[in-house]
């Protein structure tokens, strides 16, 4: 089995983000002082918005996704004197919607905020796609990005990872994982712990965030990786027992909470990361100006806060960082499908 310390080590990964441009910051927020320049020296686009924009979440509401998109809109709505509107169109694990940004028309009144399964693992779980995954998109940023708790119901008798890995042993196949959807992250994060533990378990599929973690509450599944702004009320309620984080440093919110390279899995990450989209052929001031006025908002302090509640990490990149980071991302989670023989039907 190939060592997964080739493919997902943390200070690769802040090597890339750091590297990528001055604008992509892998911190809660820290805008860098040449990217506020950058964003004042931009130049408006003239009359834009003068209608609703539609900002599609491409699942159902609730969930990390759906919150970042969300607060984005309010705040593009009050800077840029208009209306963003989210829109929730689920389905085809993220790709319906995704699809829908790609289609529409490149006026800027389309966008999209999808999350890693959607932009960077649906063109290795479908045979085919109904859009191009590289080409029908203009990247706008890369917003932030949330880890996932390796969560089981409070009275499983289950108590940290190595029980995990145990029980997982004892019955090859039998314990069952739940995600947020076949192809999301949380299907994919869980199949790079079962890669590098040499272990099995049973994958069922939710339809949404909210679903996964009601199964794992009902004891339908044994378990669920679940994103951190579902999985927090319910750890900090004792509802659910957080064995691992899946992030490289472990939660302020939960530091009790290792994460799984401390558990023996050297060099594991798994992240959900979003990132905003306009269809390809968007007028380039269009873009440069939502671009900053991202990076403007995810500066603000009252945005800082509610990320930080929430767990999730400030990105804050710029539209010419976004494809490399795409790129790498693709390639790591593209080795793992490969390997595992993940499909999608």
């Amino acid at each position: 089995m190939r060592d997964a310390t080739e493919e997902a080590p943390a200070l690769r990964r802040r090597a890339l983000l750091a590297g990528l441009s001055a604008g992509l910051v892998a911190g809660l927020g820290a805008l860098p002082l040449a990217a506020g320049r950058a964003a004042r020296a931009q130049t408006p686009a003239p009359g834009y918005p003068n209608r609703p924009v539609t900002v599609i979440v491409p699942f159902a509401p609730g969930g990390s996704t759906d919150f970042v998109a969300r607060l984005l809109a309010q705040h593009l709505s009050a800077r840029l004197n208009g209306s963003f509107v989210v829109e929730n169109r689920a389905g085809g694990s993220g790709t319906l919607g995704h699809g829908a940004v790609a289609r529409a028309r490149p006026d800027g009144y389309t966008l999209g905020v999808s999350p890693t399964g959607t932009f960077a693992l649906a063109p290795f779980l479908f045979e085919k796609l109904p859009y191009d995954s590289e080409k029908g998109f203009a990247p706008i940023s890369l917003l932030a990005g949330n880890a996932m708790f390796v969560c089981v119901h409070a009275s499983s008798p289950i108590r940290d990872y190595a029980g995990l890995v145990a029980a997982a042993r004892a019955q090859p196949g039998r314990l069952s994982y739940a995600s947020a959807g076949a192809g999301t992250i949380a299907h994919l994060a869980p199949e790079l712990m079962l890669d590098m533990s040499g272990t099995e378990m049973l994958h069922v599929a939710y339809r949404s965030g909210g679903l996964q973690v009601q199964a794992v509450i009902a004891r339908e599944a044994q378990l669920g990786f679940i994103d951190t702004v579902t999985a927090i009320p319910y750890i900090q309620s004792g509802e659910l027992r957080a064995l691992a984080v899946t992030s490289p440093e472990r939660s302020p919110q939960v530091p009790q909470v290792p994460t799984l390279a401390e558990c023996g899995l050297a060099g594991y990450r798994a992240t959900n990361d979003f990132g905003f989209f306009a269809p390809a052929g968007s007028p380039p001031e269009i873009v440069r100006q939502l671009s900053a006025s991202a990076r403007e908002i995810l500066a603000l302090p009252e945005v800082r806060v509610r990320f930080e509640a929430a767990a999730i990490d400030i990105y804050a990149g710029t539209a010419e960082a976004f494809p490399p980071y795409q790129a790498e991302e693709a390639r790591r989670w593209g080795e793992l499908i490969r390997r595992r023989n993940i499909r999608m039907e």
